[in-house]
């Protein structure tokens, strides 16, 4: 009886890593992504698209067609971390970042083209780049913020979010300085959540990128928390950004979506009275 216990361990053991090594993101992308539309009240007739080129998801995309870069699935190791990748591009659609930045940027052409000379035009040019680069920082921190309530809603851990951009590449300046990869956009999701989803962050997420993030940060949350101005400011932020994410949701309800996306009084409900926080 020993010897038959013994060998059906050694088979289990043997099995195990054989069933963790089929896991895929890319294979993971389409069950996850359900699971985000269904529980969001999205529509279920999205398709994801994984590609290996960088392409801008926008409203103007008429085929119901989400794209999702290969490259930012290879960093990731679960299906928490998958759906941080997808539900991050579905709040650049809910948003409506592309198509704001497309129409900034041709209104910033069409003013530059109205100079006579050459050198004024190149300057004009050049300011909405500037311009354009400026409002992409903000654009991605918005759609990580939407990201999140997305992750939540479908019964995903939100911090897996700040995990995944911690594993991506960061910015020149980050790797001169020595600081976190994306740690501007991981601290801004990590201080919305700590203020509407308190609960989520006291769950944690046991891997040891997210314990080191918090390592990190805890100076700064240290220092925050024990100075009345820096607290009032904090809070005065996030509730600014509670209200400025409902009023965008409602905007985009209310026009319902220029490429068919049709946000429910689900996502509107839960995205504006969920939050475990009411200010």
């Amino acid at each position: 009886m020993k010897k038959i216990l013994l060998s059906m361990f050694l088979i289990a053991s043997l099995a195990t890593p054989s069933l963790a090594a089929t896991w895929s993101a890319v294979d993971r992308v389409p069950t996850v992504g359900k699971q985000l539309l269904t529980k969001n009240g999205l529509p279920s007739n999205t398709n994801f698209v994984v590609t290996e080129t960088n392409v801008v998801n926008s409203t103007s995309n008429t085929n119901n067609e989400l794209y999702i870069q290969k490259d930012a699935l290879g960093y990731t190791g679960n299906d928490n971390e998958v759906a941080a990748v997808i539900s991050q591009e579905l709040g650049v659609v809910i948003n409506a970042n592309a198509s704001k930045k497309k129409f900034i940027s041709n209104l910033a052409s069409a003013w530059a083209g109205s100079f006579e000379t050459e050198e004024a035009q190149n300057k004009a040019l050049l300011v909405n780049q500037i311009s354009l680069n400026t409002m992409s920082e903000k654009d991605q921190m918005t759609a990580d913020i939407t990201g999140v309530d997305l992750m939540i809603q479908a019964g995903y851990n939100p911090l897996a979010m700040i995990v995944t951009l911690g594993k991506m590449p960061g910015t020149t300046w980050e790797v001169m300085t020595g600081q976190l990869n994306n740690i501007k956009r991981t601290t801004y999701i990590y201080d919305y959540l700590s203020y509407n989803y308190p609960s989520k962050v006291k769950e944690g997420y046991n891997c040891q990128e997210y314990r080191n993030f918090l390592a990190y940060i805890e100076p700064t949350i240290t220092a925050r928390n024990s100075s009345k101005r820096l607290m009032k400011k904090f809070e005065k932020t996030q509730k600014k950004l509670k209200q400025q994410r409902a009023k965008q949701i409602a905007k985009y309800k209310a026009t319902g979506g220029l490429n068919g996306w049709d946000t429910s009084y689900t996502i509107l409900k839960n995205l504006s009275e969920q939050s475990e926080v009411k200010r």
